[in-house]
This record gives structure tokens, C-alpha cells and sequence, in this order.
């Protein structure tokens, strides 16, 4: 199934009363909680997701967005309605970050029918579509949780495939070069790795550039599907968008969860500075 629908596909299935899961994951790294952004307008129907609640484990030395545990995650999905037949339409404020971390956790532990909007809520509404502030009532779900599905990178494995494969750093370069670090005690990036910020995956609307302009984006850093790939960001939510923009463009790749906030808990990793 392709990752992505966009807003008329979506809005077809709606009007034509096809069973779809919507799922309102609006997160925000600094600033209002998504519950309240979901409280002013979301999609009829959406049932509001707690990114850090819901899609994450507790943060700790494993870092600050972990993988949550499997009874959690399926516990979380089915009160949101999620079932195994069903398709999952997941959607954030526009460029797909928390819905990525979203589509890839559901593809993790083994939902494979699961969509993100391209551009969000912003795009659904630019598109002239209506939005609620009803609570949709919400049929508990069957979803069971069956984890390793896609695959993950530990610590020692980021180092490994930064020397022989391709470690893709999914933060801002400033974050990379170890110029500033907002949220974690060390700046720097895991030596040998290659940065790609993601917001180069999408455009100035949000949506998700072309295949093959993300192809070229990423063939640029030498990450090809001739060769192991992996990435991570700060704490594993914008990894998953690289991930996602990776799929994309035909190259598979493994998600580093615990990322730098899990590579900086262990004084013993080397941390690298500058642009090499």
C-alpha cells in the first residue's frame, strides 16, 4: 500500500462511507499541546493520539520517544478504534512529522494499511473541507500488537552501518555540526554519519516532494538502494519522517528509535562536531 493519499482520495472514501480509522497525532515540539489544537477543529470522525503518551515508551536511557511496549502501543491503538481489516488514515498539521512516527510504529508492530495525509489538516482545509469539534464515538478496536515488522537500529548497530552503509542525521545542520543543541545535554552527531534534515522531504506546503526528486535528494548522500541505510534524529520522531521519505523514493532503510538522545546517554559513544 502506498504510504501516502492525498486529500481528494481521502475525501472520496469519506463520502462514499468507506471504513477508515482517522487518527489526529498533532504533536508539537515546543508550544501548545496537539490536544488542544484537536479540541479547536479536527477531520469528522479523527480520534485524537498523544504522540508521547501513546506512541512512546517512557523516556529514560533509551531515550526521549522510545519504542513503547507492544501491550501499551495495541492497548492505545484499540481505544482509538484501530482494527487489524481496517484502513488508518493518520494526519498532523501539515509536513507529516508526527504522522510519520505514527505510520511507521503502526507498520512496526505489523498494521500494514496505514496512510498519512500529504499536508495535513492544513491541506484539508485549504481544500475547503469541513472540520469538527464533535468527540467522535469510538468503537474499541481489535488491533493486536505483533512487533519487529520493520527494522530498528540499536546504538551499536547506527556505528556499524555509519562506517559500512549509510546513517542518515534527520536534524537541522546546525543540530548536526554541534553549533546548538535545544533539548539534549550534548551537541554533535554520531561520527560517520551523513546529515539530511527533513525538511528537505517536503515542500513550502508541506507535502512530500516528488520520488524522484527524493531520490536525487538522497542519492546526493549516497543513499541508494544498492546499499544498507539507516537513520535518526534527536529522539526518533523526525527519523521516522526520513524513513517515510526513504520509502518514498525506493530505498529501505532502518529506524534508529532511540537516536541521539539514546547515543548521548552513554558517555562512552564518540561524539563528532563540524560537517564531516
Amino acid at each position: 500500500m502506498h504510504p501516502l493519499i492525498e486529500v481528494p482520495a481521502l475525501d472520496g472514501l469519506l463520502r462514499r462511507q468507506t471504513p477508515v480509522v482517522l487518527l489526529d497525532v498533532r504533536w508539537h515540539l515546543a508550544g501548545p499541546p496537539g490536544i488542544e489544537s484537536y479540541r479547536k477543529g479536527h477531520l469528522p470522525g479523527a480520534v485524537f493520539v498523544d504522540l508521547d503518551r501513546d506512541v512512546a515508551g517512557r523516556p529514560g536511557a533509551a531515550g526521549r520517544h522510545p519504542l513503547p511496549e507492544s501491550g501499551d502501543f495495541e492497548a492505545a491503538m484499540r481505544r482509538a478504534g484501530v482494527c487489524a481489516d481496517r484502513l488508518v488514515v493518520v494526519y498532523d498539521d501539515a509536513d507529516s512529522t508526527a504522522a510519520a512516527r505514527l505510520w511507521w510504529s503502526l507498520r512496526y508492530f505489523g498494521h500494514d494499511r496505514v496512510r498519512v495525509l500529504d499536508g495535513g489538516y492544513r491541506a484539508w482545509t485549504e481544500a475547503g473541507h469541513p472540520v469538527t469539534t464533535d468527540d467522535p464515538e469510538v468503537k474499541p478496536g481489535d488491533f493486536i500488537a505483533d512487533p519487529g515488522r520493520l527494522p530498528v537500529l540499536d546504538a551499536e548497530g547506527a556505528a556499524a552501518l555509519a562506517r559500512a552503509g549509510v546513517l542518515l542525521d534527520a536534524r537541522s545542520a546546525e543540530r548536526f555540526r554541534g553549533e546548538m543543541e535545544p533539548v539534549d545535554p550534548v551537541a554533535g552527531h554520531i561520527p560517520g554519519a551523513r546529515n539530511a534534515p527533513t525538511s528537505g522531504n517536503v515542500g513550502v506546503d508541506g507535502r512530500f516532494l516528488p520520488p524522484s526528486l527524493l531520490r536525487e535528494r538522497f542519492g546526493k548522500l549516497g543513499a541508494t538502494d544498492a546499499l544498507d541505510v539507516g537513520a535518526y534524529c534527536g529522539s526518533g520522531v523526525t527519523a521516522a519522517h526520513e524513513i517515510l521519505a526513504l520509502n518514498l523514493a525506493g530505498i529501505p532503510a532502518a529506524l534508529y528509535v532511540g537516536s541521539w538522545s539514546n547515543w548521548v546517554a552513554d558517555s562512552a559513544h564518540p561524539v563528532a562536531t563540524g560537517d564531516s
